[in-house]
């Protein structure tokens, strides 16, 4: 490997830094860099604990979720599921920062991050449907309704859930998303039950959906559309009930995107993204977090 001067000694004080072989004064090396454990301090533990703290507070929004559901809210409740995609975009790129694998091992981020992804994005969203009248009532609406919940309990437990090269295998339980539709455009029951039963049987279909934070393909324009599909996502909501019918249109058409370019990624496979920087490729060779 082949690290430019600068790159080396950016990463040499900052293992120094963490490092016992500071406190001997021994001098550090590249190949140290390399070769030597991350030693994490207490700074380092403590911010670690705050961001799975971070990604936690996704539980209390989807409680308040429910309760906005409860009182009949909608639009309150959309608000709130806003917010908790933020969170679950963000935390991620958190965790890896602050190598939390490493200065928490003993703490499964990832489980966490499921709880709160299924209850989030699964769990709150169908309670807001069924409580608001927009599902089929009775027996059949019922069962409609427990469609999402068992298949995407099967999918959280799939390990090939999230493909090694960061895909969604099936429907990525966007329930979320689904709800926001319904709402804002005021699907009727007929037509919300019969998105998901396609929704959920597509939860089975093996298509590689892309993982916009994380899909090395189209890695720019995907971060690019899905910020601006989060903008439109509120500039609908503060036009409620009348929501803008051409900030509605550009919302859908990412999602257009989103599914092309997933169906597409899959049948012609995943392209090589753009190379990571050395400094993130030797990160990556120290901490085993360059995924």
């Amino acid at each position: 490997m082949t690290v430019g001067k600068p790159v080396c000694e950016t990463l040499i004080r900052a293992y120094r830094r963490s490092s016992p072989t500071r406190r001997l004064g021994v001098p550090l090396t590249t190949h140290d860099v390399v070769l030597e454990p991350f030693a994490p301090s207490t700074r380092f533990r403590l911010a670690g604990m705050a961001v799975h703290l971070y990604t936690a507070s996704g539980t209390v929004l989807a409680f308040l979720m429910v309760i906005a559901a409860i009182d009949g809210d909608a639009i309150r409740a959309l608000w709130i599921s806003l917010v908790a995609l933020i969170v679950d975009g963000t935390d991620g790129m958190l965790a890896r920062r602050m190598r939390v694998k490493e200065t928490i091992p003993s703490f499964d981020g990832a489980r966490l991050d499921d709880i709160v992804d299924y209850i989030t994005y699964v769990f709150a969203p169908v309670i807001l449907l069924w409580t608001g009248g927009y599902l089929p009532g009775g027996a059949v609406g019922g069962t409609i309704a427990a469609l999402p919940l068992l298949a995407s309990s099967y999918q959280f437990c799939r390990v090939d859930a999230k493909t090694e090269d960061h895909f969604f295998l099936g429907f990525p339980s966007y329930w979320n998303v689904v709800a926001f539709y319904v709402v804002v455009v005021g699907l009727s029951p007929t037509t919300t039950g019969i998105i998901f039963v396609v929704c959920s049987a597509l939860v089975f279909v093996p298509i590689k959906y892309i993982y916009p934070s994380r899909t090395r393909a189209f890695r720019k324009a995907n971060l690019a559309f899905t910020a601006g599909w989060l903008a439109t996502y509120a500039l609908m909501l503060l036009d409620m009930p009348d929501p803008n019918r051409g900030v509605l249109w550009l919302s859908l058409g990412y999602l257009l995107y989103y599914v092309a370019s997933s169906v597409y990624l899959t049948l012609n496979g995943n392209p090589p993204g753009p190379v990571a920087p050395v400094e993130t490729r030797v990160s990556a060779a120290t901490t085993g977090l360059g995924d």
